[in-house]
């Protein structure tokens, strides 16, 4: 540090300051053991107790090396979702396609939807990307929107014969404060 604020004052064209007398300059060893010593009288105050992951094994030690081990640690702290090949994402999907189609709400969104999946199935064999292959098969629109139609109306009879019977109609109560009588 002194080198270079004396290098940056002959720079400018001042004369560098004079060092104090007292400045030493350490060897490693000696630095090595001021550390140390830091250390030691941070452990004995309790400095390193609590520390977040006290403990647990560092994470990816014993591993092989992998050059892409920080998307990896990101996909997996950010849950992240629709990366990879395309072979993959379509198994995924393809599983999930009922959940999904029953969050929709008309027959044409259904629709569309399997047209689009379809649609990205074939385009996926016909890359030649690398990769798993795509054994994801593609869907018939009419039969999985006639099995949508049928979970949509089992959902919405049960509440329709709820619907029928009335609600119970609710007791009043009376409760005395302060020698007025109010209901609730």
């Amino acid at each position: 540090m002194r080198y270079r604020l004396d290098r940056e004052a002959r720079e400018r064209g001042e004369e560098p300051e004079a060092a104090p007398e007292d400045t030493r300059i350490f060897t490693a060893a000696e630095r090595a053991a001021i550390v140390e010593s830091a250390i030691q009288q941070a452990i004995r105050r309790g400095e390193f107790d609590d520390l977040p992951g006290a403990g647990k094994p560092i994470p990816g030690l014993s591993a092989t090396h992998d050059p892409d081990w920080w998307i990896r640690r990101k996909i997996e702290r950010e849950n992240l979702t629709g990366l990879g090949p395309p072979a993959l994402l379509l198994r995924t999907e393809y599983a999930a396609l009922d959940a999904t189609l029953d969050g929709l709400r008309s027959q044409s969104e259904v629709r569309e939807h399997l047209e689009d999946f379809n649609r990205r199935v074939i385009e996926a064999r016909r890359q030649l990307l690398g990769g798993p292959p795509v054994i994801t098969p593609t869907v018939d629109v009419d039969e999985r929107l006639e099995e949508w139609r049928e979970r949509k109306d089992a959902a919405v009879r049960p509440s329709a014969a709820s619907d029928a019977t009335p609600p119970p109609v609710p007791r009043r109560r009376w409760f005395f404060r302060g020698g007025v009588r109010r209901s609730t």
